[in-house]
Formats: structure tokens, C-alpha cells, sequence
């Protein structure tokens, strides 16, 4: 057991060599391109970008309720090398009871784009891998028998009582496309609309729930005796002997993640963004002889709220999956766990053979994705002051194969303007009770930041998180004008002379360029 816990550990931590938190610190900004759509698609149409590309970005980090990080710079080298063992001196345990966790989870955002047209439609391409492991209501004493046994105390019989618990952890990819646009304008409102589809690629999972796991654990000779045991495994990480035995390399991961899939879904999200403008008039100018243009290099907003429903949808694996669904009475010990454990075909026959039920198949298995509800206010309080308050709340199924949020709420006041944002981004979590303090700064398309950076500077912090990535921005902004005559300098015929959109741009007297302006003048 111990030997699949770090293996599926070390797949995860190999994606991060090569998400959850939000980039609130920088996400939350009117020039953060892309970013801005996983928290809402809809906040793309109003987005001060008229074009961008992704280059990268990682997000990285931790949050649980068993226990605090005694050293994070520990603990992610340890993620790099792929040791997992001797988790108490990474994990100070706060509790004895069952516990969530989601350790660790990794973003990888890839290349992609968005481009604005005409002012009305927002486009966007998003590329990204994903990484969960995740524990929702497992029990200590079950966690610790599986990945950290030398803090189980000697006994000759430990209790271990499990019920309705979930350990899923899964490694995906997607590709997305977002349209945003303006529903309507109506004096000081406006209502924004966005979707986002994303096909879902399926790269490994491991799968292990259940409604009850009664079991006594006997540390002299390692056996774990259950009785009436009912609980469900599913896995495609054993259909190999290499896979489980030597796990995965840098080679191997990197076949498994641009190689064929035999897994897909379909995903997406859906927001609406309510805009409140004050002097909206003060931000419109006069060019070419058209009046009243909206000054969309400006922020019109005084107060916006939003609404969006995230990662809808679910991978199905269809073939190499196996299942299990194990029930009834028996005794194991951990040795023979790992000597039978090399592929799921024995490794079922050994649990028969130690009189359990197990009725198991190759079939279709299908994960659900992490569906969260986002409501958010964003309140313009002073130039480039604003504060912005998001609560997040989990949607999604604990009980099912697959990963879910856990609600929490953030406010993040911020600097915002062009050239720099800054964010300081202050998080209540339901997860564990616990404040959590970040930063997010960015410079044109480049940021770094971290939701959760408090476990940095102590060690009594449930969680961590640090991002970090690039885009290349091309922002909106008004023709120019040389001459200020408000005739772009594009269509002025006398761009170093002020004169009326009627002659062109040049002067009255100029006889040489004067006339009407006709309509080839683009």
C-alpha cells in the first residue's frame, strides 16, 4: 500500500517538475490576459487587452487539515527528488480524527492566446495540465498505516474505523476556447457574457472511496484483519508491470503527457459580469468624425459583480481502467500487499485468497472535474485602487471518483494600472479554519506570486502556494494624433498640420490636399 501511495505521489510531483489557487493576486487585474478567465470567462469582454499570447505559468502548493508544514523548502525539494518517506518531519499532525487534504496540486498553463474584435468579441485559447491528489474525510490512522508507518504506535491491535471517505488523485490535460461579449448596454450598465469548452485528456488516476472500512491493524507482523469491509478501488496505473514497478521517468512522463490518450471528456465554465459605470462620458473621445468612442485603454467600471460555475465536466477513461469492489471479511499483511501488487490481476486473486469479496473489471471509469461556484464584487475605489472580494464554494460530488475545491473567501485589495499591478490577495479557508495571506506582482505580461505564502515564514501554516509565468500583452489604446486635429494619424493626409476631418486633416487653405473625405479613406 505504502508502495502505490509514493508512486502515485511521485507521478504528481514529476508534472510539477516539468493548481487549488487562483493567482487572486494578479488575476484579479484588468491587464492579466488570460489568467482572468478562470475566474470568470465573462470578465474577458472587458479585458484592457485587445491581444496576447501565453507563454508559460506554474502553480504549485499544498493545503490540508491534518497537519502543519514544518518546512516547506523540505518539502518541495523532497517533491523534486520523489521522496516521500518520513512524512512527521514535514507534517506536525493537529489532529486525530479524519482529515481533507490536497497534496499536492500542480497547474501547468501552455501556450494559448486571446485577441479582441472590433471591440465586441473577446476570443481566447487556453492550454493547460493539471495535477490533484487528494484525501476528503480520510482517517489518520489509515493515511499514516499507508505513508508514514513508523508513526503508527506499537500495539498489538490498532483500531482503524473509515466511513464515506475518497482518496483521488489524477493527472490531465486540456485545451480551451473562451468567447466573451457584451450582452448589452444600457446608460450606466452593462452585462457580460463568457463560456469557455475545453476538451479534457486523461493521462493516469488512481481512484480508492468507500462506505465503510473496519479494520484492525497489527503492528508485530504488519496485517491489517477487516471486517465488514466496503469500499471501491479503480486505477489505471496498474495495467503494467513497468508502470507500477519502476515508475515513472522523465522519458516515460513525457510520452504519457504528448502521446496517444485513451482517455477524453468535455469540460467548460459559464459566468456573467454585471459592470456599474460613473462617468463613463469623461472616458469617450472624438476621431475620424465619429464622437462619443468609448476609451477602451481606460477602466469604465465603478463597481462590478460577478457570477461563474467552473470546471464542469468529467474524463472517461474507457479502456485500461480497472475496478474493484471489494466487501466482506479477511486479514492481509503489508509484504504480501507488495509482493502480489506488481499488477491488478494478482493483486485482486491474493485478496480473494485472504477471503475477501472482490468482484473486479476492465471497464470504462469515469472522474469528475473540481466544479466550483465563483461569486465576486470588485469595487474601483480611487485611481488605480481597487478591492476585489471572491467566494469560492465546492459544487461537486465528494463521493465520486474525482477531485473537488473546498469554499473559501478571498479579498484582494491591488494596484492596478498598465505597466504594474500589485496584489495582496487575504483568504479564509473552510478547509482548516485557517487565515491565509498572499502577493501577486506583476510587470506588463510578466508575474509571480503566491495565494498561501504565510508557511514560508513559520510553521504551524496547513498550506503553501507560489506562481509564476508569462504573457505578451498588445493593450488597447486610442489612434494617435499627432497633430492633435482628431483625425488619426493613419488617415491624416497632413499629419504634421492640424486640420477638420473634412479637408482631411490638412489645413483650410491647403489647396494641394483639400476636400471632402470620401469612401476610400480608410
Amino acid at each position: 500500500m505504502k508502495k502505490l501511495f509514493i508512486i502515485t505521489s511521485a507521478l504528481l510531483f514529476s508534472a510539477a517538475a516539468g493548481r487549488a489557487q487562483r493567482f487572486f493576486g494578479v488575476a484579479s487585474s484588468n491587464w492579466s490576459g488570460t489568467s482572468a478567465l478562470y475566474l470568470n470567462p465573462a470578465l474577458l469582454a472587458d479585458n484592457r487587452e485587445e491581444f496576447s499570447i501565453d507563454l508559460f505559468s506554474l502553480n504549485v502548493g499544498a493545503d490540508n487539515n491534518l497537519g502543519t508544514f514544518s518546512s516547506v523548502k523540505n518539502l518541495v525539494n523532497r517533491a523534486f527528488s520523489g521522496n516521500s518517506n518520513d512524512v512527521s518531519s514535514l507534517l506536525k499532525y493537529t489532529t486525530n480524527g479524519n482529515f481533507n487534504m490536497m497534496a499536492p496540486y500542480v497547474e501547468v498553463r501552455g501556450p494559448g492566446f486571446l485577441v479582441n474584435i472590433k471591440q465586441k468579441h473577446t476570443i481566447a485559447v487556453s492550454t493547460r495540465i493539471r495535477a490533484m491528489n487528494q484525501f476528503n474525510n480520510f482517517g489518520k490512522t489509515l493515511y499514516q498505516i499507508i505513508a508514514d508507518p513508523q508513526q503508527v504506535p506499537v500495539s498489538n491491535d490498532y483500531p482503524v474505523y473509515n466511513k464515506n471517505f475518497n482518496w483521488t488523485a489524477q493527472l490531465w490535460s486540456e485545451v480551451g476556447v473562451t468567447y466573451a461579449t457584451t450582452l448589452f448596454t444600457s446608460g450606466r450598465s452593462r452585462l457580460n457574457l463568457g463560456v469557455t469548452g475545453r476538451y479534457l485528456g486523461g493521462i493516469g488516476y488512481l481512484a480508492f472511496k468507500g462506505n465503510n472500512l473496519d479494520v484492525y491493524y497489527r503492528v508485530s507482523n504488519d496485517s491489517l484483519h477487516a471486517s465488514n469491509s466496503d469500499f471501491q478501488y479503480a486505477s489505471n496505473l496498474l495495467s503494467t508491470n513497468n508502470a507500477y514497478n519502476n515508475g515513472l521517468t522523465n522519458q516515460t512522463l513525457l510520452n504519457t503527457l504528448f502521446g496517444p490518450k485513451n482517455a477524453s471528456g468535455i469540460g467548460g465554465d459559464i459566468g456573467l459580469v454585471y459592470e456599474y459605470r460613473t462617468n463613463y462620458e469623461e472616458k469617450t473621445y472624438e476621431m475620424d468624425g465619429r464622437t462619443d468612442i468609448v476609451d477602451h485603454s481606460k477602466n469604465h467600471y465603478k463597481f462590478r459583480i460577478s457570477a461563474a460555475v467552473t470546471d464542469l465536466g468529467s474524463i472517461n477513461y474507457k479502456s485500461g481502467s480497472y475496478q474493484a469492489n471489494v466487501t466482506g471479511n479477511g486479514a492481509v499483511t503489508g509484504q504480501e500487499i507488495a509482493a502480489n501488487s506488481n499488477n491488478f490481476g494478482s493483486f485482486m486473486t491474493y485478496v480473494a485468497q485472504k477471503g475477501f469479496h472482490a468482484d473486479t473489471s476492465l471497464s470504462p471509469v469515469r472522474l469528475y472535474m473540481p466544479a466550483s461556484l465563483l461569486l465576486s464584487f470588485d469595487y474601483h475605489a480611487a485611481r488605480h485602487v481597487y478591492v476585489n472580494a471572491t467566494y469560492v464554494s465546492n459544487i461537486g460530488n465528494r463521493q465520486n471518483f474525482g477531485n473537488t475545491w473546498y469554499n473559501q473567501l478571498t479579498v484582494t485589495p491591488r494596484y492596478d494600472s498598465r505597466r504594474f499591478s500589485f496584489g495582496l490577495p487575504l483568504t479564509y479557508s473552510a478547509l482548516n479554519k485557517d487565515f491565509k495571506m498572499g502577493f501577486g506582482a506583476r510587470f506588463y505580461g510578466f508575474f509571480v506570486g503566491s495565494d498561501d505564502m504565510l508557511a514560508y515564514f513559520s510553521n504551524n501554516h496547513f498550506g503553501f502556494n507560489f506562481y509564476m509565468g508569462a504573457h505578451v500583452p498588445l493593450n488597447h489604446k486610442i489612434p494617435k494624433d499627432r497633430d492633435g486635429d482628431g483625425v488619426s494619424d493613419r488617415k491624416d493626409r497632413c499629419p504634421n498640420d492640424p486640420g477638420p476631418w473634412e479637408n482631411h486633416g490638412c489645413p483650410e487653405e491647403d489647396s494641394e490636399h483639400g476636400g471632402s473625405p470620401d469612401d476610400n479613406v480608410n
